[in-house]
């Protein structure tokens, strides 16, 4: 028998935990109850348990103290916490320690069977007390679940589901389908850091207990796959129960946002596939389910969702688009961050005022922004330096946004931090560019060189070559270049008996006229006169 301490400051709840299990069938037996903090742990000492049921906050010890103390004790020690608080970092720091499930007040009989059945199931396995059939059973089962998610995984997400009758989905993968409705329906987790990796797999699992509890009872088969913080759900229901399974979405709803008593930044947003009644058409189901909760970006989140068969509206074809396509090219080419996120906020403000754009659509554009990035980048040979992945991590980030603002920010970040990288990166190959151009220069500026042959001869885009030699120098290009001929102009004055027509030629200069003009406006003294004063 497994043993079982529960502590609870308030004796009610300890009554209820005691009165609501059948111990007997569970394999276990309650040995004793506390009512704080310092009693539960002589307790603990006294009976050493396998299972301690606790509220996270009682007198004498704090919850998490009090676990940290026990586990210390008596490491193989599992805690089912019971909270009605809400704070994230309890909940993190308690499944650091190990606790194997927690309960939000009101505490509920399915709940609390559901979490001590699993923990007998596993107690037994690690001692290998299962009887043999019992084992093959739980093997069964495990190999069954792996089969049936291959669904999703291998079928579903690859889209290879046309043409699958019913039977060819349960011969394969373990499922017991039957003609009806067939229904993709997606729960989406905002707020919740993927850092916390332990603690998104526990939220995850307590969610997926929880929509089963939900659809089970009108269901003829359902399974939940999770992914990227997105639970993805098939159901199979008769037909009939069409109505009961969209509002059972709706209680559904309201049963998880309760888990914000732990996770504070929680966001639920449940998007309902379009219901086909061929599992052929699961694909479009699915695609609709998808939509949905995209949609959140444009309705808000905390919300039931119906999905739609999406449409393209030829945004990518818009003015607003091709605006923005211009602008964003034309900075990433001078390499200015204040450019680039002036033009990814117009983008993000015009497609909030359409009315008409979807969800969909704001995150597809926000895509096509990355698109533009990388292809001009690369256009401009100016290499993303973050490696190949930075599409799959902004598509795989992008999810986690649950608003316009905050996905267009991400997007922003994303961008202006490969930028920045690639300006560092720049500032240490620049020198040597700037020298070889200058050097170049100085070498050819007796003939009519331009700027796009010296940015071509030194390895950039002339526009970027342009913007990087006024900062490192101080001039343009056109200013460079004419003091060189200018100064070259001065020593043949100096120097030579050459006509000021000649010399002229000699300095890169066709026309006379203008090689003059551009003498004095750099020394305050016509030719002649310059070599009057001087030679």
């Amino acid at each position: 028998m497994l043993k079982v301490i529960i502590a609870d400051d308030e004796d009610k709840i300890c009554q209820l935990i005691y009165k609501l299990i059948d111990w007997d069938s569970l394999r276990m037996r309650v040995e004793a109850i506390a009512h704080n903090g310092v009693e539960a742990f002589e307790l603990i000492q006294l009976h050493n348990p396998d299972i301690v049921i606790t509220d996270i906050r009682m007198p004498g010890y704090d919850g998490l103290e009090f676990i940290s103390k026990v586990k210390e004790y008596n490491e193989s020690t599992q805690f089912i916490i019971i909270s009605g608080y809400q704070q994230f970092e309890y909940a993190q720091k308690a499944i650091k320690y190990g606790v194997s499930d927690y309960l939000l007040k009101p505490i509920k009989k399915d709940e609390l069977t559901a979490a001590l059945t699993k923990m007998s199931n596993e107690y037994l396995e690690r001692v290998e007390l299962l009887s043999k059939e019992e084992q093959l059973r739980l093997s069964m089962k495990n190999n069954i679940k792996k089969l049936r998610l291959g669904l999703f995984s291998g079928v579903l997400f690859q889209k290879r589901m046309k043409d699958t009758t019913v039977d060819a989905v349960n011969e394969e993968y373990g499922y017991h389908l039957k003609e009806g409705l067939f229904q993709i329906i997606t729960v989406k987790l905002d707020g919740i850091e993927r850092s916390y990796s332990s603690n998104v797999t526990f939220l995850e699992e307590k969610i997926m207990k929880i929509i089963r509890n939900y659809f089970v009872d009108y269901c003829i088969d359902l399974e939940s796959y999770f992914v990227n913080n997105i639970c993805f759900c098939l159901l199979n229901y008769k037909t009939e129960n069409k109505k009961q399974i969209r509002r059972q979405c709706k209680v559904l709803l309201d049963e998880l946002q309760l888990q914000k008593e732990i996770f504070v930044n929680l966001e639920v947003t449940i998007g309902l596939g379009i219901a086909e009644e061929d599992i052929s058409l699961i694909q479009d189901s699915y695609k609709s389910a998808v939509w949905a909760y995209e949609q959140r970006l444009v309705t808000g989140n905390n919300r039931v969702i119906e999905g739609e068969v999406i449409i393209s509206t030829d945004l990518a074809e818009s003015q607003l688009f091709y605006e923005f396509n211009r602008d964003m090219n034309a900075a990433l080419e001078r390499l200015d961050k204040e450019g680039v996120k002036a033009s990814i906020r117009v983008l993000r403000e015009g497609l909030k005022s359409r009315t008409e754009t979807s969800g969909h659509e704001i995150l597809q554009m926000a895509k096509e922004v990355c698109n533009i990035f990388l292809f001009s980048m690369r256009n401009n040979k100016l290499p993303i330096l973050t490696g190949e992945n930075f599409i799959d991590e902004f598509n795989v980030n992008a999810d986690d946004m649950g608003s316009v603002n905050s996905l267009y920010q991400y997007l922003t970040d994303l961008i202006i931090a490969c930028l920045e990288k690639v300006i560092e990166d720049k500032k240490l190959m620049d020198t040597k560019p700037i020298r070889e151009a200058k050097q170049y220069m100085q070498s050819n500026y007796m003939k009519p060189i331009t700027l796009d042959e010296v940015s071509y001869t030194v390895g950039f885009n002339a526009t970027y070559f342009s913007s990087l030699f006024k900062k490192e120098t101080g001039y343009t290009f056109l200013e460079y270049l004419s003091e060189v001929r200018i100064n070259k102009a001065k020593e043949l004055l100096k120097e030579t008996n050459h006509s000021i027509a000649v010399i002229c030629e000699q300095v890169g200069y066709s026309d006379l006229k203008h090689f003059s003009k551009i003498f004095t406006k750099y020394t305050n003294l016509k030719p002649n006169e310059y070599r009057k004063l001087y030679s």
